[in-house]
């Protein structure tokens, strides 16, 4: 396939899902990159489907989501995201909001980075997650810029089925070496064995391509292990981010974890307009118009520094 003029030499694809918690934890990390990145390579998402519709429903869903609620507050134990004080259940499907993400990314990287949260935030903050067409779209009321007539129309659209099942698909096709991989992270990111006998990436996983060659870093990592598959491709990528001042970074992106606002910004914390939003697991900051709209914001209260 030839790469559009256009488009920089350098590809990375995000394998996710917006109700992986292993995918929220390494948020942080990933945000880290993009900025040092600073646009200059194609980063796409595959959205994976982690929970599909083939998918038997539990026999006892109150003990099943005991037990993911468990699952989840073990995983924070190593990313330190935050998760909800309260989980009202285990997802159903993994395609509303696989779907309302995709439909997104027609609107621009901006909104469909700030959708993308939103969706994340549903389950890992609200603990409600957007499961169905319709909480989905409720979760993503009130981001700026975004077009809801147009993305609903766009999610409930054959092209972005088709474009889903294609990203469904491409996660089903890992690279041999994901396929053994030891050691080194609570969350190493082997592929995963499909009910029907196949493989999936683990989520999260980067795949990096550029005419150098391919690298993969699969799993939960440190920041430094996805910079330096970047740098042995394309070596000046990525350069070290400038960290903004804790008011122009939440300005920026909205809303902040602690390991976020630690990886990401330069300066005492909090900012005196932050609303801070408790979790289970330590706080959400939410900039003040982000707060106005977002689904927690009238759980929140203004930081006092």
């Amino acid at each position: 396939m030839t790469r559009p003029p256009d488009r920089p030499a350098v590809e990375v694809v995000e394998y996710t899902d917006p109700l992986c918690p292993w995918a929220w934890g390494s948020e942080p990390v990933f945000r880290r990159l993009r900025a040092a990145l600073g646009g200059r390579v194609h980063w796409r998402r595959t959205y994976c489907v982690l929970f599909d519709h083939d998918d038997d429903p539990p026999p006892d869903p109150a003990a099943e989501t005991a037990w993911y609620t468990r699952y989840v507050e073990d995983i924070s134990a190593h990313t330190r995201a935050p998760r909800a004080r309260r989980l009202s259940r285990v997802a159903a499907s993994s395609w509303p909001s696989s779907l309302v993400a995709k439909a997104a990314e027609r609107q621009g990287d901006e909104v469909a980075e700030r959708v993308l949260r939103r969706l994340r935030e549903s389950v890992f903050v609200l603990g409600e997650p957007a499961d169905t067409v319709a909480l989905a779209e409720s979760a993503v009321r009130g981001v700026p810029g975004l077009d809801r007539e147009l993305l609903a129309a766009d999610a409930a659209s054959a092209a972005v089925l088709e474009a889903v099942r294609a990203d469904r698909a491409e996660a089903r096709r890992p690279v041999p070496e994901v396929l053994s991989v030891r050691g080194g992270s609570p969350r190493p990111g082997a592929a995963k064995e499909t009910a029907d006998g196949a493989y999936r990436y683990a989520l999260p996983t980067l795949l990096v391509r550029a005419p150098a060659g391919c690298r993969v870093v699969p799993g939960w990592r440190p920041y430094e292990e996805y910079a330096s598959a970047i740098e042995e491709l394309s070596p000046g990528l990525p350069t070290e981010p400038v960290r903004p001042a804790p008011s122009d970074a939440l300005a920026r992106y909205r809303s902040l974890t602690d390991p976020e606002r630690e990886l990401l910004t330069d300066g005492p914390w909090p900012p005196p307009d932050a609303v801070r939003v408790e979790t289970g697991n330590g706080p959400l900051w939410l900039h003040p118009e982000e707060a106005a709209v977002h689904p927690a914001g009238g759980r929140g209260a203004p930081a006092v520094p």
